[in-house]
């Protein structure tokens, strides 16, 4: 996340110039860090259930997935982006908008 804010600099100066204020940029990034992350989980999730049923049905090993490890997985992947993404969230929205635009 922070690569992504240093690249899109430019474009966070526009869209402040333009009157965006800096708790939209904040959000901005910290849902494009949790939506990464939560995919990121899903895939996790999805993998882990394929792998159980393989287990199950060739090896004869009983692989359970239950919905409530389901829901932890996806609330830790969801904070991990939260933890991640909220400084890179906060040095976007902290640029100043004429520094920003002169960036490249």
């Amino acid at each position: 996340m922070l690569v992504s804010v240093t690249e899109r600099t430019r474009e966070i100066g526009i869209r402040m110039s333009v009157g965006a204020r800096r708790c939209d940029i904040l959000l901005q990034f910290l849902l494009e860090a949790v939506i990464l992350s939560l995919m990121g989980g899903a895939i996790g999730i999805i993998f882990a259930a394929i792998g159980s049923f393989v287990l199950n049905t060739l090896l004869g090993i009983p692989a359970i997935v239950k919905p409530g490890i389901v829901l932890i997985s996806a609330g830790f992947a969801a904070a991990v982006g939260i933890f991640f993404g909220y400084y890179p969230a906060r040095t976007a929205a902290n640029l100043y908008p004429i520094e920003a635009l002169r960036y490249e």
